[in-house]
């Protein structure tokens, strides 16, 4: 193991100090560049191509996706307070178990906006909106399954240390949806 490692594995470095395991927020970096990658592949695709965004924009639902957002962050905050809760030397799995099937929920909507979709015979190949489209919220639907299992782990070994690492990992499957629903579901 090299020194830098060595630093971050016994909380040193430059990680030092954020809530939870280290090695969480390296993976959390690295998703967030993977995320911001995709999204500014989609933002010059749009510029590149805006009759055909504009077009293919107009079959998404934003009602539905708003609400998805709304169900997401909602589990979020429930996963925040389950960590309140462990801080205050209470129990935080309610509201993890909570934060769990509401999550879950955002995932229903996915499945719900992608059942619509296929049923108007728009899939990955309908043009190159829906390819993006598809491969960015489908990598985020995965992201939202690894979260509901890290909460289920952490829920389980109910730690300070673990519920800061388990909600660092599902606020930034948060943040990268509120990046995801206007870029792709509102802007223009």
């Amino acid at each position: 193991m090299t020194d830098a490692a060595e630093e971050i594995a016994e909380g040193w470095g430059p990680l030092d100090g954020l809530p939870g395991n280290p090695m969480m927020w390296i993976l959390i970096l690295g998703e967030m560049l993977v995320f911001a990658i995709l999204l500014a592949g989609f933002s010059i695709a749009r510029a590149l191509h805006p009759a055909e965004f504009a077009a293919s924009q107009a079959h998404l639902d934003p009602l539905l996706a708003g609400l998805a957002t709304i169900t997401l962050v909602t589990s979020g905050w429930l996963a925040a307070h389950a960590l309140h809760c462990v801080r205050r030397g209470e129990s935080g799995r309610p509201q993890l178990v909570a934060a769990m099937l509401i999550g879950s929920g955002f995932l229903v909507l996915k499945g719900i906006e992608y059942g619509r979709e296929f049923a108007a015979g728009i899939g990955i190949e309908t043009d190159t909106f829906f390819t993006l489209y598809f491969l960015i919220t489908g990598f985020h639907a995965l992201h939202v399954v690894m979260g509901i299992i890290v909460l289920a782990i952490v829920a389980w070994q109910n730690s300070a240390e673990n519920i800061e690492t388990g909600t660092a990992f599902w606020h930034m499957v948060d943040l990268v949806w509120i990046l995801i629903f206007p870029t792709l579901y509102l802007l223009r």
